[in-house]
C-alpha cells in the first residue's frame, strides 16, 4: 500500500474553500438563518476535503469520483433537516437547504482545482441571495410570517377586533397565545401575507383604539 501524503496546493484549497464558504455562510448568519456561517464554512470545507480524498484514496484512476459522488446524497441528507413544514401549506428552510447543496459544489469545484468556477460561483450566489431578495421585497411577491403582540382589556375583545380587521384582507391569525396579567391581557399572534400587507395590517392595529399597545415582533424563520 502506497504512502499517503498531502500533495502539492492542498492546505490553499482547504483555505480558500473555508473562505468561500465562510462569505456565504456570514449572508446567511447576518439574516439570522439556521444554516449560518459555520455550516457553510464546515460543508465548503468538508466537501473540498472529500474530493481531494477522492484523488489521494483512489486506486485507479477512475476511482477518483467515487468518494467526491457521495457528497451529493450527504448533502441533500443534511438540506432537508433545514426544511419545515411549519404551517398549513407555509414550507420553510428550502433557501437554506438549496443554499448548502450550491455551497458543496463550490467546496467540490475548489478541491478539483477549479478555481475561477469556484470563485465566479460564490460571487454568484452572494448576489442571488441578496439582490434577488431585495427583488421579491420591491415587488411584494414574498409571503412572510410576521409575528404580533397586542395588550387589552381581555382576550375577547382582542381577538375579535383582530379578526375584524383582518377579515377585508382574507386572512387569520395562526398560533394565537393568551397571556393575562394583572393589568391587561397580553396577545400573541402570527400572520402569512406579503411585506405590504403586513405593514397595513401594522398600522391598522396600531391606529385602532381597542389596544393598550401593538408590538410588531418580526419575522418568523423567514427565507
Amino acid at each position: 500500500m502506497l504512502p499517503i501524503t498531502m500533495m502539492e496546493g492542498d492546505i490553499e484549497k482547504l483555505l480558500l474553500a473555508a473562505l468561500l464558504g465562510g462569505l456565504i455562510g456570514l449572508e446567511r448568519e447576518a439574516k439570522h438563518r439556521p444554516a449560518g456561517l459555520r455550516t457553510n464554512l464546515f460543508i465548503c470545507v468538508g466537501a473540498a476535503m472529500f474530493t481531494l480524498l477522492s484523488r489521494q484514496l483512489a486506486g485507479v484512476p477512475s476511482d477518483y469520483t467515487r468518494i467526491a459522488a457521495q457528497i451529493i446524497p450527504g448533502i441533500g441528507f443534511i438540506g432537508a433537516g433545514s426544511i419545515i413544514h411549519a404551517r398549513g401549506d407555509l414550507v420553510t428552510g428550502i433557501t437554506s437547504a438549496a443554499t448548502l447543496f450550491v455551497v458543496a459544489s463550490v467546496g467540490m469545484a475548489v478541491g478539483g482545482g477549479l478555481y475561477p468556477t469556484a470563485i465566479f460561483a460564490t460571487i454568484l450566489i452572494l448576489g442571488v441571495l441578496s439582490l434577488l431578495g431585495l427583488l421579491e421585497r420591491f415587488m411584494n411577491l414574498k409571503v412572510m410570517v410576521y409575528c404580533y403582540e397586542v395588550t387589552c382589556g381581555s382576550a375577547e375583545q382582542a381577538t375579535l377586533r383582530v379578526n375584524e380587521i383582518l377579515e377585508p384582507l382574507h386572512l387569520m391569525t395562526e398560533n394565537v397565545q393568551i397571556a393575562p396579567t394583572p393589568r391587561h391581557v397580553r396577545v400573541r399572534f402570527e400572520l402569512a401575507s406579503t411585506r405590504k400587507k403586513q405593514n397595513r395590517i401594522l398600522a391598522t392595529l396600531r391606529d385602532s383604539k381597542a389596544f393598550e399597545s401593538v408590538t410588531a415582533l418580526g419575522p418568523v424563520q423567514a427565507e
